[in-house]
């Protein structure tokens, strides 16, 4: 047997990039048994990792002991004392950049993701735009550790380790005559969420074909209080948000029969148990590379790119160009709720 081989992995923020990392993590342990891992990122996160063998997960407390350039040179010391093989930063940011050199300086091999920026940036351009499907970040992800001897086959399939239900949660899917799908309508940037008024009446049809029991995923006060009132005016429609630790809603999304979710995290913490994945893109577009993994062309419904042929206007969500406000009214609901009982098989 190989000598065991202790990689680290840093990846510090964003919910749904942290969710990205696990199927490549996931494909190299199984590709190389002799490797461990110890990722690096917020505490929050560490439920994602928890069906990955062989991995641990060291909380980045940025905003507290590791603030700052002598809190990462902190960091850093007691990452040095874990005696790591490689450092493998899937992030590339400032910070990760900080801890990256000193650990440089400490002789630790380092590979960081190349995040395609010359690529991403010729996408998004107005003049003399080049649409075309971009390499996705799984692959990206999988690059950083060819970089270090470890070439990654993501093609591979591998078993999916799904988080039992509590007995409270196991409520949620007690309708047997019913098909429980996750619905997370939200996005962190306004170009990139469905607008609500849409999406009030795409669930109103959801729940008038009445196959389906809607699960409400989303946090913070002003969503909360959104999915509250659709969940009192939406027959057959749950809010959970504000209601679940992070690890129980993990499961309960691991056991839905389909998630329909923005260009946002819940999308890809769906995309982890292989369940499927109906995403609605508006300035964002699956070429940039973050489509959920292994999720189908047919379940990405973005608007037509003969009507909008700027589209994608942004890589992150973050700008709206102007008379592309309206895009995403560009979605057929028809077709979407066709597909989405195409997914779960209920015609």
């Amino acid at each position: 047997m190989s000598k065991e081989k202790h990689i680290l992995v840093l990846r510090l923020s964003a919910m749904g990039d942290v969710a990205m990392s696990v199927p490549v993590l996931g494909r190299l342990l199984q590709q190389y048994p002799e490797v461990r891992l110890s990722v690096v990122t917020k505490s929050f996160f560490a439920p994602i990792f928890n069906q990955l063998p062989h991995t641990q997960v060291i909380a980045a407390k940025v905003k507290q002991e590791h603030k700052g350039i002598l809190g990462l040179r902190r960091l850093a010391k007691q990452l040095k004392e874990l005696k790591p093989y490689a450092v493998a930063d899937l992030h590339q940011v400032l910070r990760t950049q900080i801890i990256d050199f000193f650990l440089k300086t400490y002789g630790i091999k380092v590979a960081r993701i190349d995040k395609g920026r010359a690529e991403k940036k010729k996408l998004i351009q107005h003049q003399k735009k080049q649409i075309k499907p971009l390499k996705t970040t799984h692959q990206r992800y999988a690059d950083v550790f060819a970089d270090l001897g470890f070439p990654i086959d993501l093609n591979t399939d591998l078993p999916v380790i799904k988080p039992s239900l509590s007995a409270a949660a196991q409520e949620y899917f007690s309708e047997s005559d019913k098909k429980v799908i996750g619905v997370a309508p939200f996005a962190a940037h306004e170009a990139k969420m469905y607008p609500i008024h849409l999406m009030r009446e795409l669930l109103l049809k959801i729940a008038k074909t009445n196959r389906f029991s809607v699960l409400l995923f989303g946090g913070g006060k002003k969503e909360i209080e959104q999915l509250d009132q659709w969940e009192k005016e939406i027959p057959n429609t749950i809010n959970l948000a504000g209601k679940q630790v992070f690890s129980e809603e993990l499961a309960i999304i691991a056991h839905l029969d389909a998630m329909l979710a923005m260009d946002s995290g819940n999308g890809h913490l769906a995309a982890l148990y292989e369940v499927p994945v109906i995403t609605l893109w508006g300035a964002t577009h699956p070429f940039a590379g973050f489509a959920p993994f292994k999720q189908t062309e047919q379940l990405q419904f973005t608007p037509s790119l003969e009507k909008y042929p700027l589209l994608p206007t942004s890589i992150y969500g973050n700008k709206i160009l102007p008379g592309y406000e309206q895009v995403m009214h560009d979605i057929d609901q028809n077709q979407l709720i066709k597909t989405l009982l195409q997914v779960v098989k209920l015609n």
